[in-house]
């Protein structure tokens, strides 16, 4: 008897948390209709500071949490919470912090600006999804970043992550978005992201510390893209077209009503997980 596929997904944001979006309406529909098509499926995201625990009914889950994770010199316990979507019967994970994420606004300040550790807010919730899906012993086959703030998953996952058994064998499919282009991270985020066994030398796209540069190291450690918006940056869509080589899924629009962008999706999973079966 074939064994279930197990779907983990990783996003920047799913409704009702957050407002709706293509990416948010994405992180709330896609688990459910891959789940219903016969997959496992595990969905997270960050505890942002909008996000109202009381009306979503969040809770902490004390056996994840209790860990810290050391960012530039300094220990921040990680907070596992969870809330339930019950009309998809889903449940969410959500990556918590008392510095990185019980702010207000997402990721600018009252004046538009991007937030100066928006770099560590990203390094930490990649380490903190990969923690907890470790500890609770779930192998996913496929792992599905959407959103800017998983672009540093990718890269720990296949260089430091990759000879732990839960994650030995798993598939990274990347969703690209039309996101802030004008993302500027701090000059030594290639410091900060170190980790394990990760070189200084694994992280050279990422100079310099641009938003176009964050997707470009995704990409170099992703098995295959998904184009989310109609339209992306036009030198992220050349450096798909002429450098990557990896298989592409192109833009299917996302329709609440008919959702077919949900069974293409899951059938590109299915291709890239054959390919390397082969």
């Amino acid at each position: 008897m074939e064994e279930t596929k197990k779907v983990l997904f990783v996003n920047s944001e799913i409704c009702p948390y957050m407002a709706e979006t293509d990416l948010s309406i994405v992180g709330r529909h896609l688990p459910q209709g891959v789940q219903e098509s016969g997959k496992e499926i595990r969905a997270f995201m960050p505890r942002y500071g909008n996000i109202n625990e009381r009306r979503n009914q969040l809770h902490e889950v004390i056996r994840l949490s209790g860990m810290n994770i050391v960012i530039n010199n300094i220990d921040r316990p990680l907070i596992i919470k969870v809330s339930s979507i019950s009309s998809a019967r889903i449940q969410v994970y959500f990556i918590d912090n008392e510095d990185y994420f019980h702010r207000k606004a997402v990721y600018r300040d009252d004046e538009g600006n991007f937030f100066t550790d928006n770099d560590e807010r990203g390094i930490f919730f990649a380490r903190g999804v990969l923690e907890t899906v470790k500890k609770l012993r779930w192998k996913p086959d496929i792992v599905h970043c959407q959103g800017w703030i998983s672009h540093f998953l990718p890269m720990y996952l296949k260089k430091v992550y990759h000879d732990d058994p839960i994650f030995s064998d798993s598939k990274v499919i990347l969703s690209l978005y039309d996101e802030d282009s004008d993302m500027i991270f701090d000059p030594q985020v290639r410091n900060k992201l170190l980790f394990g066994n990760l070189k200084n030398e694994d992280t050279s796209i990422f100079e310099p510390a641009t938003g176009i540069n964050l997707a470009k190291l995704a990409i170099t450690y992703a098995d295959g893209i998904i184009m989310g918006s109609k339209s992306i940056n036009s030198e992220l869509a050349n450096y798909i077209k002429n450098d990557a080589k990896l298989p592409v899924l192109p833009y299917i629009k996302i329709d609440k009503e008919k959702a077919t962008y949900i069974q293409e999706y899951n059938n590109f999973y299915d291709k890239i997980l054959a390919s390397h079966d082969l």
